[in-house]
């Protein structure tokens, strides 16, 4: 028995050593949580989301952004690093062009070409041919690390996100990057600003944490923001230069950027804006009130990555998807608690019907647009 005790003790104590000593890839900053409401209010707990029909994009996995091209076809990026093209029903599915990275962002520029935001390489145009030119891959000398989503104005400047400027989608891989971003909360996100008259970028706003979806206002005046890591939306001036986020959040007055969401349900990903106004955003993955009670608590977080990776606080599978004004009223909410979709990252409107974007999903969903519902 005293054998037994002797080597319990060495191995609790071993095991202690591990939890409080081990190296962990993030260096934690305490912080507060917004409080949570959970599904209350405009995001009342309901199954509209159930109805969606999927398309299947299976062996390729991850449509994470979706949108239409000139030609009517439906366009998305692929974990493999493809760039898939379909028609809207699912059908005729090629691939466009593989980047070699991950594409999470696309649009489409007023000469029909496409842009990407390729979390590994860069902001990215494809030629008709399918070559691939860089865009912008760095602000300066200062390297673009993780881009992430993308928006291009009327007069051609495009406004993407680097969604973090401590880990690298490169090295880690895109889900895990943006975890260890938002477990630690370092906020060094930004949204930037590249001009292809002059080939010039730069910062519209930083101190952000995990800027993920870009839209922009009716009027080209604004761009939404999602902030994931602190479940917001920002509005912000287009001409903004250098704004700091943390400053402007604590400023309710602030003359070119504002929180029009906060305290949501999840963790907002992509932003994009149908014909008729209205914006719409997914949330990956519901609130976690463990993630939450250890917003303060860094030592805590930087523990719980040294426990086995199936026991990381990640939020179980829950469809999730919302539409709001431009004040940021909500204007419609569709859920599935049953998470059949995994990682509703967005939604795209198109010719009635309502597509539905998935992190790591192996189809595309579909609902039509008239059940939104009131």
């Amino acid at each position: 028995m005293k054998r037994f005790l002797k080597w319990f003790g060495a191995i609790a104590l071993l095991a202690v050593v591990y939890l409080l000593f081990w190296p962990v890839p993030i260096e934690p900053v305490g912080w507060q949580a917004p409080p949570s409401a959970g599904y209350a209010g405009p995001f009342i707990q309901n199954d509209r989301l159930a109805a969606a029909r999927a398309i299947p994009v299976a062996p390729e996995v991850g449509p994470e952004h979706i949108e239409f091209g000139p030609d009517g076809k439906l366009y998305t990026g692929v974990l493999s690093g493809d760039v898939l093209r379909m028609n809207p029903d699912g059908t005729g599915i090629e691939t466009v062009v593989n980047t070699g990275g991950r594409t999470l962002g696309l649009a489409f520029d007023a000469d029909g070409k496409l842009i990407l935001a390729d979390a590994m390489k860069g902001l990215l145009s494809v030629g008709t041919d399918g070559s691939v030119t860089v865009l912008a891959d760095h602000v300066g000398s200062d390297p673009i690390l993780y881009a992430d989503a993308v928006v291009v104005a009327k007069d051609g400047r495009m406004f993407f996100t680097d969604a973090s400027r401590r880990f690298s989608p490169l090295e880690l891989g895109t889900f895990d990057a943006a975890l260890l971003d938002i477990m630690e909360h370092s906020c060094t996100g930004r949204v930037l600003e590249y001009r292809p008259t002059t080939r010039q970028v730069r910062v519209v706003i930083g101190g952000l944490c995990f800027p993920n979806g870009v839209a922009l206002s009716g009027d080209q005046a604004h761009v939404f923001i999602a902030e994931t890591g602190e479940y917001r939306v920002w509005k912000v001036d287009v001409n903004a230069d250098g704004v700091d986020a943390r400053a402007a959040a604590r400023n309710p007055n602030h003359p070119q950027a504002r929180v029009i969401l906060s305290d949501l349900p999840g963790f907002p990903d992509n932003l994009t804006r149908s014909a008729d106004g209205r914006l719409w955003t997914g949330f990956t993955k519901p609130r976690s009130k463990f993630i939450d009670d250890l917003a303060g608590k860094p030592l805590l977080r930087a523990m719980s990555l040294r426990l086995p990776r199936s026991m990381w606080p990640v939020p179980p599978a829950y469809g999730h998807v919302i539409a709001f004004d431009e004040d940021g009223r909500v204007v419609a909410d569709l859920q599935d608690p049953t998470g059949r979709i995994p990682e509703t990252s967005g939604v795209t409107e198109y010719q009635g019907d309502l597509y539905i974007q998935s992190l790591h999903g192996d189809a595309v969903g579909v609902l039509p647009a008239t059940a939104v519902g009131p």
